[in-house]
């Protein structure tokens, strides 16, 4: 089980252990911990790769409660970051979903813009510099060229013009350098404002801005399709939307309502695989019974069930990662083993001589936890995770404990929110769900 060295930041470190002892993904150093997915991940890169060559691609990342969904869409979106994309993400909730007529969607798409993402600015917030980026380059352009920004404006943006409010798009980023121009911060912020969906009038974008409509409900999609020419405008390879907690369209008490998101998905499925979009990718995480609850899920509607259906030929043990869907499988033993020795790892800052247990230790934490919740803690390893950091803590904090004697103090138990990312709507809180239990498809 010994690896060669390899140097963990500080900083990184402790990102790492304070978000395992909470019961979270960590948002850095993922890589120190990641297990497998090999085949997942290469399906996934390729996607990336489509979508800087001027393609669309469409994902939906399906597993159980703790299989990993979170850490596998984190993952794949540093890895995104790092071939020149641009990321926005967002967690659906009872206020934020893809399609609604009382500023839900608004607000997913604003939480998303909020949470863009570049390789310079991974944590986010990063809509400003790429909107400086374009202005910038627009001015420098309009020199060498002895024309108007304006004129290079239009030029830049003229595909934006064929998506629903694309023509203000450029109105907006005029404003923003007419703003740079004066040093009007207002009209800086006001743009800013306009693009991250957070104007609620159409009085207050014509009055500070001159156009006359804003990113609302309706136009969403066509926002976020708008964003993708942006960013590709502004010289990054394209723009990779990522949704988590796709099982709160599930949970939505009213059919129609249910419906109408199926609909908009069907807009975007449908856009990706007959290529009518470019230089944009789609990654949404769920449940099983999101996608296949045949009364409430995605195959409830029959167009999107057509599409999404599995290949038949992929069984016994064979795959396909080519469609849509991504089935993500249960952790093993074996990989929850690796992990835990990642862990190590991780509070050893890459050096094995430093190791607070020795290599017997791992699978007698292991076989302690089997005792207390049977095959759950590697299911759902949330909670035997979480413990597994918090010995590694006392370890550290207290030299002369011996792991032996923790061992039998450890308190693990089933992780009491398994079974609430399927329940019936209405029945549960549409919390966080699938937090640490990505984990499991580790590195």
């Amino acid at each position: 089980m010994s690896k060669a060295p390899k140097t963990i930041k500080p900083k990184e470190r402790d990102t790492i252990i304070q978000a395992l002892s909470a019961g979270v993904v960590p948002r850095l150093g993922l890589a120190h911990i990641q297990v497998g997915r090999a085949a997942e991940i290469g399906a996934l890169l390729r996607d990336v790769d489509r979508i800087a060559d001027g393609g669309a691609a469409v994902r939906f990342v399906i597993g159980e409660y703790g299989a990993g969904k979170t850490f596998f869409a984190n993952l794949i979106r540093l890895i995104a970051l790092e071939r020149k994309c641009v990321t926005v993400h967002a967690d659906l909730a009872p206020d934020r979903r893809i399609h609604a007529s009382g500023g839900q969607a608004r607000a997913l798409y604003s939480e998303a813009v909020r949470n863009m993402a570049t390789r310079t600015k991974p944590e986010g917030g990063a809509l400003a510099a790429i909107v400086e980026r374009l202005v910038t380059d627009a001015v420098k352009e309009a020199g060498e060229r002895q024309v108007s920004v304006e004129n290079v404006i239009d030029e830049k943006l003229a595909p934006i013009q064929e998506f629903v409010g694309g023509y203000d798009f450029a109105t907006v980023l005029k404003a923003y350098w007419r703003g740079s121009e004066t040093s009007n911060e207002e009209l800086k912020i006001a743009a800013l404002r306009w693009l991250r969906g957070e104007f609620s009038t159409k009085t207050e974008a014509r009055q500070l801005l001159g156009v006359r409509t804003i990113i609302d409900d309706d136009s969403v999609y066509d926002s976020l399709k708008s964003l993708a020419c942006l960013t590709k405008m502004a010289g990054y390879a394209g723009l990779l939307v990522m949704f988590d907690e796709m099982v709160n369209i599930y949970k939505l008490q009213n059919s129609q309502a249910r419906n109408q998101n199926f609909e908009q998905i069907l807009r975007i499925v449908n856009d990706s695989l007959q290529g009518n979009t470019s230089n944009i990718g789609f990654m949404m995480c769920g449940t099983p019974e999101f996608l296949m609850d045949t009364r409430r899920g995605l195959y409830s509607y029959e167009a999107l069930q057509s599409r999404l259906a599995e290949n038949r030929f992929a069984v016994g043990g064979l795959v396909d990662h080519s469609g849509p869907v991504m089935k993500l499988q249960s952790l093993t033993p074996e990989d929850l083993l690796v992990l835990l020795s990642n862990i190590l790892m991780v509070f050893a800052a890459g050096d094995p001589s430093k190791n607070l247990v020795p290599d017997e230790a791992l699978p007698a934490f292991m076989e302690q936890c089997d005792q207390k919740i049977g095959e759950a803690y590697f299911r759902t390893p949330r909670t035997t995770v979480k413990a597994f950091v918090q010995m590694l803590s006392v370890l550290e904090q207290n030299p002369d404990a011996k792991w032996q004697d923790l061992l039998g103090q450890v308190q693990v138990s089933a992780d009491p929110h398994a079974d609430e990312e399927a329940a019936p709507e209405g029945d549960q809180q549409t919390g966080d769900g699938d937090e640490l239990t990505s984990l499991r498809i580790g590195a």
